[in-house]
């Protein structure tokens, strides 16, 4: 679907018998010979002097929240780090089938990722509740977002639909959790019993 509105062709393409639409908005032409200019270097990513969102490029601007939210209580760093550690693991998947356009560590600080991880998959209300949970949670959404990253050339970002995805899983993903203890509780009364 995605694909079909934005990626499979550009609809100012003149086809045989067709015209040019009259106008259309897109980039300037000074716009254009700045993105020519334009040097993405591994190193500006991290500063965030890269195009794109304000607060979204800057992984110095997203550690700082980061730190903080941590500092306050109110992120878990255990979604962080799954979530991290769930893209790295995609990632190195992809790198070693030859499908990544990028290292696997770059992915963290391209795009929407860590602006993601930190303050959207965090979010105490719709992520998961159990201290496993959390890490399945996190996990779920690394590998999620990269995943789709790496095979929907349509939809090139995937961490809003890798958080929503996640978030619809949380329930069951703690609801499984707290089954699991459980079951190992009655087993341990049952040993004692």
């Amino acid at each position: 679907y995605p694909t079909a509105m934005s990626g499979s062709e550009v609809w100012i393409a003149k086809r045989a018998g067709e015209v040019f639409a009259d106008g259309f908005t897109g980039a300037t032409p000074l716009a254009l010979e700045g993105a020519a200019q334009y040097h993405n270097t591994v190193w500006s990513q991290f500063l965030g002097t890269i195009p794109g969102s304000v607060g979204e490029t800057s992984m110095i601007a997203i550690l700082l929240g980061a730190a903080i939210l941590l500092w306050a209580g109110i992120a878990s760093w255990k979604v962080m780090c799954g979530s991290v550690l769930g893209a790295l693991f995609v990632g190195f998947l992809g790198d070693i089938a030859g499908i990544s356009t990028m290292p696997c560590w770059n992915q963290l600080i391209v795009g929407g990722f860590a602006f993601g991880t930190v303050f959207m998959a965090t979010d105490p209300v719709t992520s998961a509740q159990t201290e496993a949970g959390k890490w399945i949670y996190g996990i779920l959404i690394g590998m999620l977002c990269i995943t789709v990253r790496l095979f929907n050339p349509g939809y090139a970002e995937g961490m809003m639909l890798a958080i929503l995805l996640g978030n619809t899983a949380a329930p069951l993903i703690d609801h499984c959790v707290v089954s699991v203890h459980i079951g190992r509780r009655n087993r341990k009364l049952s040993k004692v019993a």
